[in-house]
């Protein structure tokens, strides 16, 4: 379907109403194929489409996980990619027909119109559906009740390539906004550029984790819960970009109904491994044993430091929300509040 999307863009089918009002027939070819996710529809099944690659990826290279493993991790992510598609199928279908055809398109957005676009969303993807896999892996181990060093060693890659992709997209994004929008800066803690820095801060704690797990089988538990919580807060950068929820030069046209059916995912698989979680972890195996001043000491001090951080900008994004929710009132945090809290970490 993503094929067919972008076949139409590449031919300017103006009888698609998702082509017409992105595109151009005069468009640079390059622009004309990026303008396949420069908008919400086309993001979505690009969205999908890397979540459906990486549990092909699973399912190739997962010859040496054990069978029921290996099946329980596919089963959730065959379900995280179900809930999408049906997202994708009742609020922003991108195959929607115009009769008769337009002529012309409206053309894609100018500020959008850089190669920028060809990096920038689908790097952000990868990392933010790379941290799936191992969500995946940490209900599958808590659907088990079994976990050990081995199962660190088979999430670290996951982990590892999914915070590079996400890496690169942070950067690639800052640099974007630097020459592109003249802020003068490659970072303005805006709430969008929040929602992906949440998952890397998670992430990269998760990778610390994982070693002191794989090496000592220690941080079992807690190790688990950072694989949960990461992909946690993708869904919910994903809900904050796309619900219409926050004003941000970066954010999706605002559409209650896509709020909601996002807002109903999130409490879904947040809510559902959380209650599996603290359904199953006690029944968990005890990790092992380290001296607090050694190599995993450092670590567990900078999984310390990682999720303080997380929690800083958490509350910063989400405390105007919560706010305005609750009272009606409006309040602006930004760079002043994260300079003043997050500066010290």
């Amino acid at each position: 379907s993503f094929t067919a999307l972008a076949s139409a863009y590449a031919g300017s089918d103006f009888s698609v109403a998702n082509v017409w009002e992105n595109s151009h027939s005069l468009q640079p070819m390059i622009y004309k194929i990026t303008g396949t996710w420069g908008n919400h529809e086309g993001s979505m099944l690009l969205w999908v489409l890397i979540l459906t690659f990486f549990g092909a990826l699973v399912a190739v290279f997962g010859n040496n996980l054990p069978a029921t493993l290996k099946a329980n991790v596919l089963a959730v992510q065959g379900m995280i990619g179900a809930a999408f598609f049906l997202f994708i199928l009742t609020t922003s279908n991108p195959f929607i027909r115009l009769n008769p055809a337009p002529v012309e398109g409206r053309d894609l957005n100018p500020v959008l119109q850089d190669l920028g676009l060809a990096i920038h969303p689908p790097l952000l993807y990868l990392g933010y559906v790379g941290f799936s896999v191992c969500f995946s892996f940490s209900v599958a181990a808590l659907i088990e009740g079994r976990i050990d060093a081995s199962w660190a060693r088979w999430v670290r890659p996951w982990t590892l390539v999914a915070w590079m992709f996400l890496t690169g997209g942070i950067a690639m994004g800052s640099y974007w906004a630097y020459y592109e929008l003249g802020w003068g800066g490659f970072w303005f803690w805006d709430p969008v550029e929040n929602a992906s820095f949440m998952p890397w801060l998670a992430g990269t704690a998760l990778l610390h984790s994982a070693i002191v797990m794989e090496k000592r089988s220690a941080l079992k538990i807690w190790t688990l819960l950072l694989a949960i919580l990461t992909f946690s807060l993708s869904l919910l950068g994903t809900f904050l970009v796309r619900s219409g929820v926050l004003t941000s030069v970066h954010a999706f046209a605002t559409d209650p109904a896509r709020g909601v059916f996002i807002l109903c995912i999130l409490t879904l698989f947040i809510g559902g491994s959380l209650a599996l979680f603290a359904l199953r972890a006690s029944s968990l195996t005890a990790g092992g044993l380290f001296h607090p001043i050694s190599r995993e000491g450092a670590l567990v001090l900078n999984n310390l430091f990682l999720t303080t951080a997380t929690a800083t900008v958490l509350v910063g994004t989400l405390y105007p929300l919560a706010l305005e929710a609750l009272t009606g009132g409006k309040i602006s945090v930004g760079a002043p509040f994260f300079d003043l809290t997050f500066g010290p970490l």
